[in-house]
């Protein structure tokens, strides 16, 4: 798909359409209201006949319209001026994709960008379109023999800007836009993968390709004889259950000078059956998507590359399978982390904490000035948050507060959890210093108290998108979250700087 930002009136646009907004009730935007006047009141008459109300996924097609050099105008409902707010606007974009895509249009001008939303500007209603559409559009069919594509594909958006004086402004919009929704194209790739083609060794051949992709970006892959050397007790007593060795890739944009740098840390399970603690069968093929944490650090470092961000960023991802198997793991048994500290194994489906524990304390090598680990952890957060926020927690305020607002700024929001001492009296263990469950109670929070055990020398955040990071049902698959909300998260450092 390509984007350009271009300033113009409406009537002199040569193209297949013309996208313009219809306010509720009946009501022309600036950009409707030019064409509605060099057409001789054409437009207008057709509204006043009740033909499109102006609802929010109203969408009314017009041929041949008086006065303009576009092949058709597609008027699109907005609903109340007063009242668009942020997920409306994504909507009336999503809405207007789709529509496009299938009546073959090819290529359009969008005036929707010039739609006011509260609160937001220019730039952010650029990056959010190009967004908005690249999702919309967004099919995973690499598996299937036969392929459902549109006849005549949406190419080519030109997004409206009011005056050449954002010019300059709107295509860093566009640059934004870009990366971020290729960063989410490939978190939302590598999520829907199966588990059969996305194991830990393919994880590890991803990450050494985006090396030779971007200068910018480094990459080393640890093996299993190198884990048991560093002695990651945690992260190697997942996979023993399984017959793909585990790998712990780190990628590292290095563009930050001597700053130091931030860490993501993603889990990257890349099929979790339960192990001994077996999950039941009915949508245990979801537990592909084990692995969106990973995969999200994948997405958010191409972002990083892509934008050339004058900053030092590390991604850990630790990649392993959860199986059951006679060398697995079994509910009583007692493990050494890398950090010295001993975790007793309640239950073996409790897996994420014990790769991501090693990975947390390996960060440490880094001397980094924040780390944020991305997790599909628990399924407690799936009840407290459901799909529309992801959980975070942290042992620092101040990252806490960046991070909840890059979320609310990218629409990839976040809902803080309290990290209080007295929940981590749950995870007492008469045996080890940890227990890996904390019961039924606050499960998300006592998953997040459990890694901060191995977060003590640095300022650390944890995500978990277990709620977030796919859907199911009929709109089934990866969501490529958080990816947005750690770029802008990135982007805001920049400014900062």
């Amino acid at each position: 798909m390509e984007f350009t930002a271009k300033s113009g009136n409406p009537e002199k646009q040569r193209t297949a359409c013309i996208v313009v907004g219809v306010y509720e009730p009946r009501r022309l935007s600036p950009a409707a209201e030019r064409l509605d006047q060099i057409s001789d009141g054409f437009i207008s008459s057709l509204i006043r006949r009740g033909d499109l109300e102006g609802k929010i996924g109203q969408t009314l097609l017009l041929h041949s319209v008086p006065n303009t050099l576009c092949d058709r105008i597609l008027l699109v409902g907005c609903g109340r001026e007063r009242e668009l707010h942020d997920s409306q606007y994504r909507k009336i974009i999503a809405t207007t994709t789709t529509t496009l895509n299938d009546i073959g249009a090819m290529e359009a001008v969008f005036y929707l960008t010039e739609l006011h939303i509260k609160g937001r500007d220019n730039h952010w209603n650029i990056r959010q379109a190009i967004e908005t559409v690249e999702n919309s559009l967004y099919r995973f069919d690499q598996l299937k023999t036969k392929k459902d594509s549109a006849r005549r594909p949406l190419r080519k958006i030109v997004l409206s800007i009011s005056s050449r004086r954002e010019l300059s402004d709107s295509d860093a919009a566009v640059n934004e836009g870009y990366a971020i929704a290729h960063g989410v194209k490939q978190a939302k790739d590598l999520g829907n993968l199966p588990g059969n083609i996305c194991t830990p060794s393919y994880l590890a051949e991803q990450a050494l390709e985006m090396a030779e992709e971007f200068d910018s970006i480094s990459t080393e892959i640890i093996e299993q004889a190198e884990m048991e050397q560093l002695g990651m007790g945690s992260l190697l007593s997942v996979s023993m259950g399984s017959r793909q060795p585990p790998r712990l890739i780190c990628m590292n944009h290095n563009k930050g000078g001597d700053s130091k740098p931030i860490v993501l840390v993603g889990k990257g399970l890349t099929f979790d059956a339960g192990g001994i603690s077996l999950k039941p069968a009915a949508g245990m093929d979801e537990m592909k998507y084990d692995m969106c944490g990973g995969a999200s650090v994948f997405g958010v470092m191409r972002a990083v590359a892509e934008l050339k961000l004058p900053l030092n960023v590390i991604g850990v991802i630790p990649a392993s399978e959860n199986m059951p198997d006679g060398a697995a793991n079994k509910p009583g048994d007692v493990v050494t982390s890398m950090s010295g500290q001993t975790i007793e194994i309640l239950n073996t489906d409790a897996e994420g904490r014990l790769i991501l524990c090693d990975a947390l304390t390996y960060s440490e090598k880094f001397d980094p000035d924040v780390v944020i680990d991305i997790a599909t952890l628990t399924g407690a957060c799936v009840v407290a948050l459901g799909q529309h926020a992801s959980g975070l927690l942290s042992n620092h305020s101040p990252l806490a507060h960046d991070l909840i607002n890059a979320g609310k700024s990218s629409g990839d929001r976040a809902w803080e959890l309290p990290l209080w001492e007295e929940y981590s009296e749950q995870l007492k263990s008469p045996f080890a210093d940890l227990a890996n469950i904390g019961g039924r109670e606050a499960g998300t929070i006592t998953a997040a108290c459990f890694l901060s055990n191995f977060t003590k020398k640095f300022h650390w955040a944890h995500l978990d998108i277990a709620g977030s990071a796919w859907l199911s049902g009929d709109k089934k698959g990866s969501t490529g979250r958080p990816v947005p909300l750690l770029t802008q998260y990135l982007l805001d450092r920049c400014q900062s700087k």
